[in-house]
């Protein structure tokens, strides 16, 4: 068995609940099914030393960012969807032409904020920039100081992509990978979340991933997509 299907399986098997489908609403998993503080580390308080190595390390990638290193952030930023990953499989995969492959990408995209945002509320930890202004992202950002920045959406997206087009095209799983840990170190370059943000949404979406498997529609979708993914790639 491989080390991904090894490690959803592991995590599924600790999160797995009956699925519940919310009213009007395409959701693959619920909050009540992923209840994040049951496994998130909390994140490292302001004043910690922690949280100043994590500071230091953002002033250093603000300072050595290459141009070509912005603009691939900025990229990064301005979509948030399963087609991230065309640059791993090619101009064939894209949104024109698999209408199905890009519905499932949507509605998983459409899932991250059902797991994402009560962490983000529970830990509340703030924006870098919000608690350094002397930090100067280079991306869009939100100056509501309740935007907080723990797990990061954005990465948990990514990774939740990432993950389920493994199922699709597992012969290109290491480099969607690869991607996916690209994507969320994107959102460093920017300067709009502290290190360990986008590792707490890579813990989210295995555990995510390994419940969303178990939902029927899920499933259903995923099938659809993985036979016109394949189809359009002579796979």
């Amino acid at each position: 068995m491989s080390k991904l299907f090894f490690l959803i399986g592991g995590v599924a098997a600790f999160c797995l609940s009956a699925f519940s489908q919310t009213p009007g609403k395409l959701v693959f998993v619920t909050p009540e099914q992923m209840p994040v503080a049951s496994f998130l580390p909390t994140p490292p308080a302001n004043d910690s030393a922690a949280t100043r190595a994590e500071l230091a390390e953002l002033h250093r990638l603000q300072e050595t960012r290459t141009p070509a290193e912005v603009a691939h952030a900025k990229a990064d930023d301005a979509e948030e969807d399963i087609f991230i990953f065309r640059d791993v499989l090619g101009d064939k995969f894209n949104k024109e032409s698999l209408p199905l492959t890009a519905l499932l990408g949507d509605h998983v995209h459409g899932n991250e904020g059902v797991v994402v945002n009560p962490a983000k509320t529970l830990f509340k930890r703030p924006r870098p920039y919000n608690f350094d202004p002397s930090l100067k992202p280079v991306c869009k950002i939100k100056t509501d100081p309740t935007d907080y920045s723990y797990p990061s959406g954005h990465a948990t997206t990514g990774y939740l992509e990432a993950l389920t087009l493994a199922l699709i095209v597992p012969e290109k799983r290491d480099a969607i990978l690869a991607r996916a840990d690209d994507y969320a170190h994107s959102r460093l370059i920017c300067g709009v979340h502290f290190g360990a943000d986008p590792v707490a949404s890579k813990m989210v979406a295995y555990a995510t991933i390994g419940l969303m498997m178990s939902n029927r529609e899920f499933q259903k979708e995923l099938e659809a997509a993985r036979a016109e993914t394949r189809k359009a790639l002579g796979l």
